[in-house]
C-alpha cells in the first residue's frame, strides 16, 4: 500500500483513516482512564486524610461539642 494519497484506492484510503481513528479513540479511552483512575486515587487520599486528620470517620467532618461526647 502507497502513502501517496493520489495514487490509494478508496478502500485503502478508507482503511487508512478507520486506523487513523482507531489510534486516537485508544488514545482518548487511555487518557480517560488515567484521569478517571487519578480522580479515584485523589478521592481515597482525601477521605484518608480527612479521617485520620480527625479522628471520627463517616461524620462529614463535623464534630460534637465538648459536653456531648
Amino acid at each position: 500500500m502507497s502513502d501517496d494519497p493520489a495514487r490509494m484506492t478508496r478502500e485503502e484510503r478508507l482503511a487508512a483513516r478507520l486506523r487513523e481513528n482507531l489510534k486516537r479513540r485508544k488514545a482518548q479511552a487511555r487518557e480517560l482512564g488515567a484521569r478517571e483512575l487519578g480522580a479515584r486515587e485523589l478521592g481515597t487520599r482525601e477521605l484518608r486524610a480527612r479521617e485520620a486528620g480527625n479522628g471520627e470517620s463517616g461524620t462529614g467532618g463535623l464534630s460534637k461539642p465538648q459536653g456531648e461526647r
